[in-house]
């Protein structure tokens, strides 16, 4: 890849080459990115396409890089982290955010300004277009019930809008997870309410997160989606298979949910204890547990 060709082609945009993953993932693990890109502007993220479209160089987005493990081989190409694309906008009972903010900022910003709501995602750490993409949800919201438009930019450099009946919500699922495109902002409805009720309610579901999640260690989050009449950290427990630890890697004590990295754990360590889990589950309550987590990029040759 000729660094001095992509600097004088993306001259306004912030790059880093051969860059470590581990120093962005929320998991602290993954290998090296050929090129890593942190546009702030819908027009940057649309050159920077143009360009890999040009000079055909595959690429990707990475969101905030929170619920997501990527390989220790890293990934090859262009990586977008859009945590630069980060203005919260409010005009009434409408939230316009840009894809690289985080939805937390985006829950005390409805806060702020008495819109209620948003409470339920006031403890997702994950940003407002990896959001979108997934339709993060917790203590009984979903994206889906705020979300009425997004702005999303095509491989070819087009720009188009989905409203909230042309995306397809289910659980954890939108329609851009079935397209190849770049999430650039999103617009939420809201209603007002009382600025007491809505921080309380805030407040309550901040210290309930805190009571029950690993959050002293780095993690990528839920790791499994909910099975169909079942809770995946009880299935856990009860396989006796709470607080196993794989290299670095270990199932929470605190939530059987979360694989927590305890010890410099690497991405294979990760993705092993994964496909573990998922074995023993399968073979003592013949349940199939799908992953939540993105696994992306390449295992080290």
């Amino acid at each position: 890849m000729d660094k001095r060709k992509i600097q004088q082609a993306l001259p306004e945009t912030t790059i880093l080459f051969d860059e470590p993953l581990k120093n962005f993932t929320f998991t602290k693990t993954g290998g090296p990115v050929d090129m890593l890109v942190f546009p702030k502007t819908k027009k940057e993220v649309r050159q920077v396409i143009l360009f890999c479209k040009e000079n055909n160089i595959p690429w990707l987005v990475l969101g905030n890089a929170s619920n997501l493990i990527v390989r220790d081989g890293g990934i090859r190409g262009v990586v977008l982290m859009l945590t630069e694309m980060n203005q919260i906008n409010v005009s009434g009972e409408k939230i316009v955010v840009d894809a690289g903010a985080k939805l937390i900022d985006t829950t005390y910003e409805a806060l702020k300004n008495d819109l209620t709501g948003f409470e339920f995602a006031c403890g997702i750490p994950g940003s407002v277009g990896g959001a979108v993409y997934m339709n993060a949800g917790a203590y009984d919201g979903e994206i889906k019930d705020v979300f009425k438009k997004v702005d999303i930019l095509l491989p070819n450099g087009e720009c188009r809008t989905l409203r909230n009946e042309e995306m397809n919500f289910s659980y954890r699922h939108s329609a851009v997870q079935d397209m190849t495109c770049i999430i650039l902002q999103a617009e939420f409805s809201l209603e007002k309410g009382n600025h007491a009720q809505i921080k309380q309610r805030m407040d309550e579901l901040t210290e309930l997160r805190q009571s029950k999640q690993p959050l002293e260690y780095p993690s990528c989050g839920s790791v499994f989606k909910r099975p169909a009449g079942h809770f995946t950290g009880k299935l856990i427990q009860d396989a006796g298979l709470q607080g196993l630890k794989w290299g670095g890697a270990q199932i929470s004590e605190k939530h059987a949910g979360f694989i927590v990295n305890i010890d410099q754990a690497t991405a294979t360590d990760y993705v092993e204890l994964i496909a573990h889990i998922q074995e023993v589950i399968k073979e003592k309550f013949d349940v199939v547990l799908e992953t939540e987590v993105r696994i992306i990029g390449e295992e080290v040759l």
